[in-house]
């Protein structure tokens, strides 16, 4: 049958691609997973405590990375610039941890797809980097999509969309901060300089609303570490095997994944404006990334 020989066509296709494929739907899910541990931990453990455990078993997790590194990584010129990315990615995570206690899974996972299109507006105004009309309309086509999410003067608008909106506006800081960094740090010198300044950060926050957890929450909180360092690193690893055309596409599942655990797990079920505006802005950023990979000259590439 035609559909069975092209399906199997595909599956002897590059194996490098579909492995890459392959990490990025475990990205999907760990980043379900972990929102997921957040939202069932909301009612028991603050969300600020909570970011600094995520961060600190995080930490733990790779530490045997960063031992055998040496002290090579930690050479820099740009230490101010370090210090910022761990600034702002701590609040864009305690936001989205706070958001999270509020609103719905799957509303949460479809506002998190506007970081991509805010930070290219933030790399336009911030690093000067040049928007062409393509880009304007798909930048212009995702934003509206988050408006069909929100939708302010139709329905009340819930604390938790807007700290998941500034989450994501703030990681939009962070990826042009990474941008910037990726020009002359290697990746070990930015992940480890983040963990140094992630963690004070996270515990202070943390401190003014301290509780000891209970030995079932620390389990819980250690599975938010290891699972979000997972994250990281299987996200590395796709676009590292694969072409970000080929890979970019997965990352919708997450809206899926929420969708399902949330119905499973919390009862919450997805009106249809989360899934309209969910397409919407997921189609522009993922356009937005390709039109941005096309004006270096060249089509997406390996990470």
């Amino acid at each position: 049958m035609p559909p069975i020989r092209a399906a199997l066509k595909f599956l002897e296709g590059p194996p490098s691609t579909l492995r890459g494929m392959g990490f990025m739907l475990v990205s999907t899910l760990c980043v379900t997973f972990t929102s997921s541990i957040v939202r069932h931990l909301s009612a028991e453990v603050h969300p600020f405590e909570m970011g600094f455990f995520r961060v600190f078993f995080g930490f733990l997790v790779l530490s045997p990375v960063f031992v055998r590194s040496g002290i090579q990584p930690l050479r820099t010129r740009r230490l101010g610039l370090h210090a910022l990315r761990g600034a702002l990615q701590v609040f864009s995570l305690l936001a989205s941890f706070y958001a999270l206690s509020l609103i719905p899974l799957a509303q949460w996972t479809a506002l998190s797809f506007t970081s991509p299109l805010f930070a290219a507006l933030l790399a336009v105004l911030i690093l000067g980097e040049v928007v062409g009309m393509r880009r304007t309309l798909g930048l212009v086509f995702g934003f509206a999509g988050a408006m069909v999410i929100v939708r302010p003067g139709f329905a009340d608008v819930n604390p938790g969309v807007m700290l998941a909106v500034a989450s994501t506006l703030v990681w939009g800081s962070v990826l042009v901060v990474i941008k910037a960094l990726a020009r002359t740090e290697s990746s070990m010198t930015m992940t480890l300089y983040t963990t140094i300044f992630v963690t004070p950060f996270a515990l202070a926050a943390a401190i003014p609303v301290w509780a000891w957890p209970s030995w079932d929450q620390l389990v819980w909180l250690v599975l938010l570490g290891a699972i979000g360092s997972l994250r990281h690193l299987s996200i590395a690893q796709a676009f590292k095997e694969a072409d970000a055309t080929a890979i970019l596409p997965l990352d919708f599942t997450k809206l899926i994944w929420a969708a399902i655990i949330g119905y499973i797990v919390f009862a919450e079920v997805p009106d249809l404006w989360t899934w309209v505006g969910g397409i919407m802005v997921f189609a522009a950023s993922t356009y937005v990334a390709y039109r941005e990979a096309h004006r270096k000259g060249k089509a997406p590439t390996r990470a």
